[in-house]
């Protein structure tokens, strides 16, 4: 049985863990809004370019860019997995990297050659034990303090100039999609070489200058607009699942107060039951 005081002290650190995850839950909540906004705000967007790019690919035959009709083999594959740069947000990096560890054990299994690019602190540690050797870069973004569209641009021509290199053939982006609070789904998306549903290739349009310049543009634009819209995503659903974590977080530490406040109370009690019961059989020796 601990003492009193040690019980004492318990309570003392939990009621200062506490506040410490109250206070991360309000940032976290208020840091939501903005990144919700911002997610919600890029999806039209990219998905207006999406179909855009669709509808011009329509036309293109075999001989189109290479974004679109890719290198013409599918053996090396980049795998680029985004994660948060800090923790303390519930399961929302370990179901990214588990989405991503799944599909590279597919790919390997394929006979496939396996490369895969970091971008975010917290998907590089837990990936490096057992994946360190398919490591060919990362991308730190801890002194990003809000994602712009320039940072999409970065992680793009690195991706763009791997495959224009030959060191890819096909690119994959993972990250979380936003969805609520409570609920954010983990994603693969290929975006070398581009892939269309079949609803976005029904639109007709006639372009001005000719369809081939025109992709030519707006293809490696596409790719760092897919990047960029997945960046958002993941911070709307870090900030989401950080919310959630840290308001569970309160909830158990109130309750473990409680717990501890209960067994405090009763040792308590009990210690002065014993006293008056040695000081009650002193006087009735006397």
């Amino acid at each position: 049985m601990p003492s009193l005081k040690d019980l004492k002290n318990k309570i003392a650190s939990v009621k200062n863990t506490r506040k410490i995850t109250k206070a991360m839950q309000m940032v976290s909540a208020a840091k939501l809004r903005r990144a919700q906004e911002a997610a919600e705000a890029a999806r039209p967007y990219a998905e207006r370019m999406g179909a855009v790019i669709a509808a011009l690919a329509s036309g293109q035959g075999e001989g189109g860019p290479r974004l679109l009709s890719g290198s013409g083999r599918d053996q090396t594959h980049l795998l680029v997995v985004m994660t948060s740069e800090r923790g303390l947000c519930g399961g929302f990096n370990s179901t990214i990297v588990r989405l991503a560890r799944a599909k590279a054990a597919e790919l390997l299994a394929q006979g496939k050659t396996v490369k895969i690019l970091t971008v975010g602190k917290k998907g590089r540690e837990q990936l490096r034990r057992d994946w360190s050797q398919y490591f060919v870069g990362h991308v730190d973004m801890s002194e990003v303090k809000r994602v712009g569209y320039a940072n999409a641009q970065s992680i793009a021509r690195e991706v763009l100039a791997a495959f224009e290199a030959g060191e890819a053939d096909v690119v994959t982006i993972f990250y979380n999609r936003f969805q609520s609070v409570i609920s954010q789904i983990p994603t693969a998306q290929q975006i070398i070489p581009a892939k269309f549903d079949a609803a976005e290739t029904n639109a007709l349009y006639d372009y001005e200058p000719s369809e081939e310049a025109i992709l030519a543009d707006l293809l490696p634009r596409g790719v760092a607009t897919q990047i960029f819209t997945a960046l958002l995503e993941n911070g709307a659903s870090e900030q989401g699942a950080r919310m959630s974590a840290m308001d569970n977080a309160t909830r158990n530490a109130g309750d473990m107060i409680n717990k501890y406040t209960t067994i405090y109370n009763r040792s308590r009690q009990a210690a002065i039951t014993k006293e008056l019961i040695e000081i009650i059989s002193g006087a009735e020796a006397l």
